[in-house]
């Protein structure tokens, strides 16, 4: 039995056929970055003869790039951080008081809008429960984070809260729609929680 005469290329290309097979799985794009800055700096490292002034510059090089990276992935960091406490907190920046947020609930809600009309309207129980002492004020708090500690204090509405904020957190977040009747489900919430305080 004879042997067969496979060069480097044929090898090369019949091992990338078999690897591009679904049953292989796929780098992630984090992974192929990864991968091109190993080769990268392996380069500049172990091959610097063929840069200006060798190892100098390769290690100038070297920083330069290490130092890049570290910006980029701060300067991404900090986005998203912003970007987590502008949209990830039920105020989001608005300093309105209940009654306000009723007035924005109800205007949005006669014009159609329940996305903002539901926002509004969450915002309204929240500083409501604020206003009449039932929860402290607690900066950047979340839907979610509301529903629990609002549950605490007032148990036998625990559903309530947690199916508001979960509305709350679909249209906010999860791109859902707002619908009419997400919007009626934490408008009554509201209106149990005034007529309590008023009795």
């Amino acid at each position: 039995m004879t042997g067969l005469n496979i060069d480097g290329d044929a090898a090369h290309d019949a091992a990338q056929r078999e690897l591009s097979k679904p049953i292989y799985p796929r780098p992630s794009l984090t992974d192929q970055v990864s991968a091109w800055l190993d080769r990268a700096l392996y380069r500049i490292f172990t091959d610097g003869s063929w840069l200006p002034g060798d190892w100098i510059t390769a290690a100038l090089l070297g920083t330069v790039l290490i130092a890049a990276i570290i910006a980029v992935i701060r300067v991404a960091r900090r986005t998203m951080r912003t970007d987590r406490q502008s949209t990830g907190t039920l105020f989001a920046g608005h300093e309105l008081n209940a009654d306000q947020h009723r007035v924005e609930a109800e205007a949005y809600a006669a014009q159609g809008d329940w996305t903002l009309a539901i926002r509004h309207r969450l915002r309204a129980v929240a500083r409501g429960l604020e206003e009449s002492g039932t929860l402290d004020p607690v900066p950047g708090r979340t839907a979610t984070e509301l529903a629990r500690d609002a549950g605490v204090a007032l148990p036998e509405l625990r559903a309530e809260f947690h199916r508001a904020a979960e509305t709350f957190n679909g249209v906010a977040y999860g791109a859902q729609v707002g619908t009419e009747s997400g919007y009626r489900q934490i408008a009554e919430l509201d209106r149990s929680l005034l007529r309590a305080a008023a009795g």
